[in-house]
């Protein structure tokens, strides 16, 4: 099992920062990748972003240049600050892991619970 704590939701005003954190627990061998996912209501979840064990990223089109994703491996973290933030940003945030629990198990996925985002224009 693993456990994913997610931190800094809130309400912010338009044109304003929030930066949000998940810390992963329990059974972790290696963590693959780690990502951020959101839903709006009456919407799917979508991604926001992702990062790998190497630091490479991806990002949604709609938040480019505006959210940056960092991890810190030793530390099984995951961080996304955004700036620039506008109402459609709205939406719950959660935070998503791919690992291992040892070398030969079989990957998991593991969701956070998620952390509101609101965005007051």
């Amino acid at each position: 099992q693993v456990q994913l704590v997610e931190s800094g939701g809130g309400l912010v005003q338009s044109g304003g920062s929030l930066r949000l954190s998940c810390a992963a627990s329990g059974s972790i061998f290696s963590i693959t990748v780690m990502g951020w996912y959101r839903q709006a209501p009456g919407k799917q979840r979508e991604l926001v972003a992702t990062i790998t064990s190497g630091g490479s990223t991806n990002y949604a089109d709609s938040v480019k240049g505006r959210f940056t994703i960092s991890r810190d491996n030793a530390k099984n973290t995951v961080d996304l600050q955004m700036n620039s933030l506008k109402s459609e940003d709205t939406a719950a945030y959660y935070c998503k892991v791919i690992g291992r629990s040892s070398w030969s198990s079989p990957q998991y996925q593991y969701w956070g619970q998620g952390t509101q985002v609101t965005v007051s224009s």
